[in-house]
């Protein structure tokens, strides 16, 4: 979007107003639900193409990398498809040149009070379930600078929150510094005045940098939060996954964190019928979880996928007994998620606030992300307040995923 609007063409993000005579849809390619969606999408706008609605159609992303030629062949009225690192190539069907003076710079599609910071693309690690490698191609590190620059942009521009993504951010700088660069990475952003949370998201559990631990600790805008998708709870299942480690190792990486950052919140990922998994590994996964009191957690249901290392294995696990096994987790966790928030009822918490809803207004502790964790309903007691501000209220409810409070009269 940046570098169409420097070659002066107007362009908008999801517009409301149906005014484009040009499309280009960014595509997902990654699990199931999320290829279908971006399928349906193609769908819609290629029949709008044929009725003359639109011009040109433009398809890129994950599922035009992974699948373009059965997408040509089935979808002809797409006019091109992109795969992921042909960004020059979109821009040359606009003549467009790619300028390198504004890398650094971004267009946000988020709130403009937080912003997404990707710090690599791409990933090394051998995980048999995942396609992301097959998509994203391999670990590229994103240069210091380059991201320091676009983070400073990004906060004099109103960003407060700073959440870093990468499909492996514990692996940054390995590739082009020789060493894991995270912990310096997370210094000089935290350096950045403007910047008053920063989050990081999607820390592999092996190989673990424990610097960083020691950078949460040490920054108070470095959120006490951590993103760490774990996989599975069966020390069986996470060597038939290939993930490089064990139950034991992970439980006692898990202890570390919460030691050398007391308070921390921990999030998770697992995956609840991945082939091979017996009743009594997922057993072993809710005796897993159960021990653990993730603050946060995410269950997906396996999803077979093509040229991946598990789908050499029979996905003999019905869909309904996936289903299953996703609820029991989660009815698991939200009893645990109960009892965490009922220990917040009566402490007064640093509040940032999203968006109004009514006469309330929608906010997140420093526990939580956007979209995927816990949120804040703040009654109407603070008028003048607004998306960006940040609040300090005083939690008098709690549900299993939610806070309820009021601000503070100072």
């Amino acid at each position: 979007m940046t570098q169409l609007r420097g070659n002066n063409i107007d362009v908008k993000h999801e517009s409301k107003v149906d005014n484009a005579n040009v499309i280009i849809i960014n595509t997902c390619g990654f699990i199931d639900h999320a290829k279908q969606e971006s399928v349906d999408t193609i769908l819609r706008y290629a029949h709008a193409k044929d009725e003359g609605m639109i011009d040109k159609l433009y398809v890129t992303g994950c599922l035009s990398q992974r699948y373009k030629e059965d997408l040509v062949k089935e979808i002809p009225s797409v006019d091109a498809f992109f795969g992921t690192n042909e960004l020059p190539d979109l821009l040359k069907k606009f003549n467009a040149d790619y300028k390198s003076e504004l890398v650094g710079e971004r267009i946000t599609t988020t709130s403009s009070h937080y912003s997404y910071l990707k710090i690599s693309e791409g990933c090394d690690r051998p995980c048999s379930f995942c396609a992301i490698p097959l998509m994203r191609g391999k670990h590229l590190s994103r240069p210091m600078e380059d991201l320091v620059k676009e983070a400073t942009s990004l906060g004099v521009r109103g960003t407060k929150e700073l959440l870093i993504i990468a499909q492996d951010s514990t692996y940054y700088g390995l590739d082009n510094y020789g060493e894991r660069k995270l912990p310096e990475l997370l210094r000089r952003l935290s350096d950045i005045p403007e910047l008053e949370w920063i989050r990081l998201h999607y820390a592999f559990p092996t190989g673990f940098p424990m610097e960083v631990l020691d950078v949460i600790s040490e920054r108070e805008n470095i959120c006490n939060y951590l993103d760490i998708p774990l996989q599975h709870g069966s020390s069986k299942m996470l060597k038939i996954m290939r993930r490089g480690t064990t139950r034991e190792k992970t439980e006692e990486l898990l202890g570390v964190i919460r030691e050398k950052v007391p308070g921390i919140a921990i999030r998770s990922t697992l995956i609840a019928g991945h082939p091979g998994e017996t009743e009594k590994d997922f057993e072993e996964m809710m005796t897993f979880v159960e021990k653990s009191r993730f603050d946060r957690l995410g269950v997906f249901a396996y999803s077979h996928e093509e040229n991946t290392h598990s789908f050499s294995m029979e996905d003999s696990i019905p869909e309904e007994i996936k289903e299953e096994r996703l609820n029991a987790i989660m009815d698991l966790q939200a009893g645990i998620s109960l009892e965490i928030n009922e220990q917040k009822i009566g402490k007064v918490m640093k509040v940032l606030v999203d968006r109004k809803e009514g006469k309330n207004l929608i906010g997140r502790t420093e526990f939580d992300s956007p979209e995927v964790d816990n949120e804040v309903i703040i009654n109407n007691a603070a008028p003048d307040a607004k998306p960006g501000d940040f609040l300090d209220i005083r939690i008098m409810d709690a549900t299993e995923f939610d806070l309820y409070g009021t601000p503070t009269l100072t």
